[in-house]
């Protein structure tokens, strides 16, 4: 062999090497993780928790982007028209990815193809609370009140097109009540504008008002998932409340831009699980109100997909429009 067969050997080994490196350097470069929703709701918590705990176990660099507004639309659509490469994620939720898509007449995107389910994350009910100075003890007392006075009860919630939106619209019509929905733009304003006697009651995420309860400020009187939940056990569900079957749930899954390589998501994948499978995090979410998820990125797939057909249905089924 000559030397400048050598060399040209030699080249050819240094860049294929130099190529596997690259594709093995992931991430190079802080990772984006876009929150449809402001500061201090549900979505944003687990969020954040979850990035740190990926953080302290592979000590990459996470930057969590809040961008709020249109129900999640804004944020999501901002991560659907991200380059495919790994280094800008979303969390999607219940309202984003399942819900939207039928309540909007028109939406920036497709959320049955633009994105790339990463991991199922965590799922939660929501819990209805009233202030502490309400004089509803219990479900059925709130209900006596708005049949007395029709049209009158508010109900916030964190944003049309919410679980919470329409877990207070499903659980109206059940009832047989009619009140006035108050949306918000996210789930904090919503629970300070309760905190303040500004609205009657609110259907929330657990992470978002727990410590109200727990302080006194807050009275839970439902939460809306068939069993109760470990960290609030003296909160009857609504179902046992006597609206047999009532049961609904928020979830949160991570997802990358559509087109994202399949070797990027695996990786992400695999930190993700690990991190939700250490007992701390575990037990950090039971606190939180959320019951942690798993499975694999084809699972998540399916996952979404049956709950865009259920939630469609929910929505067409009560009428709910963005109004």
């Amino acid at each position: 062999m000559s030397s400048w067969t050598r060399l040209a050997c030699a080249a050819l080994l240094i860049g294929a090497a130099c190529a596997a490196q690259s594709q093995n350097a992931y991430p190079n470069q802080p990772i984006k993780v876009i929150v449809p929703f402001p500061p201090g709701g549900g979505t944003d918590v687990v969020t954040r928790l979850l990035v740190e705990k990926m953080r302290a176990n592979t000590g990459w660099t996470f930057v969590v982007d809040n961008k709020a507004g249109a129900g999640g639309n804004i944020g999501m659509d901002a991560v659907a028209k991200s380059k495919p490469d790994g280094y800008t994620l979303g969390m999607g939720q219940t309202a984003n990815l399942a819900i939207n898509p039928t309540l909007y007449p028109k939406m920036p995107y497709e959320s049955a193809k633009d994105f790339t389910p990463v991991a199922l994350v965590a799922g939660q009910p929501v819990v209805l609370v009233v202030n502490a100075a309400s004089p509803f003890q219990t479900l059925a007392d709130l209900v006596a009140s708005a049949k007395k006075s029709p049209s009158k009860m508010t109900m916030a919630s964190a944003g049309n097109g919410t679980v919470g939106h329409l877990t207070g619209e499903m659980f109206s019509k059940l009832a047989g009540v009619t009140v006035i929905h108050v949306p918000y733009k996210g789930a904090g304003p919503a629970a300070n504008d309760l905190l303040a006697g500004q609205v009657d009651f609110y259907f929330a995420t657990p992470q978002t008002v727990i410590s109200f309860i727990k302080s006194g400020k807050l009275r839970a009187l439902g939460v809306s998932s068939a069993t109760r939940l470990p960290v609030l056990p003296n909160v009857p569900t609504v179902a046992e409340s006597g609206y047999k079957g009532f049961d609904t749930s928020d979830w949160k899954v991570l997802v990358a831009p559509a087109g994202t390589p399949a070797d990027i998501i695996k990786r992400l994948h695999a930190e993700v699980e690990k991190a939700m499978s250490k007992p701390e995090m575990m037990a950090q979410l039971l606190s939180e109100g959320s019951v942690p998820m798993s499975g694999s990125p084809q699972q998540a797939a399916q996952y979404l997909k049956s709950e865009q057909q259920r939630w469609s249905a929910i929505v067409r089924e009560n009428r709910v429009t963005i109004n």
